[in-house]
């Protein structure tokens, strides 16, 4: 019997992650997904009814080096092979004075959104590589909020998305520096500043190893989830009068089950094949909208911030640069 595709999904347990893997079984994928909690993640798969032996469990915390490195241990004990990487897990911490710090010790939003997924997109290129597919997608997240040239993404508050010269990772990132700039704690920048980051990282693999391995990378917003579980660490207040607005006001309200579609959609779909793309599909959201290629910010368009921030994001997670995997770098890496 032929093996199903495989997709790894990080954040598997609720939100847009939780209705991707629905979506992605449903059209015959095998999905692992790749939780912190695997109590709550084997509920949630039975809650939407995922099938037995159309998913697996394999824990992961991206706030832990440790743990990422674990998790494709464990995904490679199993044997499968790996058509699809979706990096959909974030954690948004919009009322933290204070950061909170990672196992390693950086702060933790930009810990678990952009440095957990670095490492294990480098890891898992390995196993995308290997796989005989002719179709293999590594796909990355973004947000409205970290796009100033989208209408969503012109709100200032608390400050637009900034890295700066990437200062603070470069003196270490560690306490008592906080943001990629090193400038003074500002938790809602700070998530805009690693989604920011992701947009980076997706151009910068695609520069680096798409006409050498074939694999599509790309990135996507499935629209204003206004409801989704992110929010959870908002005021309950927010968490009420977002949804309302989104859905009454802006028309920018996307379900979690269409936001879900959409990613698997960004992973299976032939006309989403081009590499290098960041896929949306606007403001005002109808199911049965057409995506289109956004233009993304000109800091995400930065090719040589893009390659420094490999470089020092490389360090921060213990890879050497050039050999962190075995996909030899194109002709134009530095």
């Amino acid at each position: 019997m032929e093996q199903k595709s495989t997709v790894v999904i990080t954040g598997a347990s609720s939100g847009v992650g939780l209705n991707a893997a629905k979506a992605l079984v449903d059209k015959g994928w095998h999905v692992v997904m790749a939780c912190r909690n695997l109590d709550k993640t084997r509920r949630a798969a039975r809650e939407v009814g995922l099938a037995e032996g159309s998913y697996s469990i394999i824990h992961l915390d991206l706030a832990s080096l440790a743990s990422v490195r674990r998790f494709v241990e464990e995904f490679r004990a199993t044997g499968r092979t790996l058509e699809a990487l979706v990096c959909n897990a974030a954690v948004y911490l919009p009322l933290e004075k204070e950061p909170l710090r990672s196992q390693d010790g950086y702060e933790l939003s930009v810990a678990t959104n952009h440095l957990g997924h670095f490492l294990l997109c480098n890891l898992m290129l390995e196993d995308l590589q290997a796989s005989p597919a002719a179709d293999k997608r590594l796909v990355i997240l973004g947000t409205v909020t970290a796009n100033p040239k989208e209408l969503g993404g012109k709100i200032p508050i608390p400050a637009p998305p900034d890295l700066g010269n990437l200062e603070g990772f470069e003196q270490g990132f560690k306490a008592p520096i906080s943001m990629i700039n090193g400038k003074k704690f500002k938790s809602g920048k700070a998530y805009k500043d690693s989604k920011l980051c992701n947009v980076l990282t997706m151009r910068e693999l695609h520069r680096r190893y798409h006409d050498e391995t074939g694999i599509t990378f790309s990135s996507l917003y499935p629209g204003c989830v206004a409801d989704t579980p992110l929010f959870r660490n908002h005021f309950k207040a927010f968490q009420t009068i977002f949804p309302w607005f989104q859905k009454n006001v802006t028309g920018g309200y996307v379900t979690q089950k269409l936001a879900g579609e959409r990613v698997a959609d960004v992973v299976t779909d032939t006309e989403l094949k081009e590499s290098g793309m960041y896929w949306s599909w606007g403001n005002r959201q109808k199911p049965g909208r057409r995506s289109f290629a956004q233009e993304v910010s000109n800091e995400a368009q930065d090719d040589a911030k893009a390659r420094k921030l490999w470089t020092l994001s490389a360090r921060l997670v213990g890879l050497d640069n050039e050999t962190a995997q075995n996909v030899p770098a194109t002709a134009g890496s530095v």
